[in-house]
């Protein structure tokens, strides 16, 4: 299953971490990825939703 927010595509991000001596590996951020009950034409389903989606109001929860 793929880190990825099913409304807004929000992926992970990939950088260096950056060392006081100046060595640089690689990291990875993922996105706040929460599994919600949520509606979807009708009929409500699971899906994995970032935090930004579900506070913006993007997504409306089941009761």
């Amino acid at each position: 299953m793929a880190n990825i927010c099913e409304t807004c595509g929000k992926g992970r991000l990939v950088g260096n971490k950056v060392s006081h001596s100046n060595i640089k590996t690689k990291r990875v951020q993922r996105p706040n990825l929460q599994r919600v009950k949520a509606l979807i034409d009708g009929s409500p389903q699971r899906i994995r939703v970032c935090t930004r989606c579900l506070r913006s109001g993007k997504v409306t929860k089941v009761a």
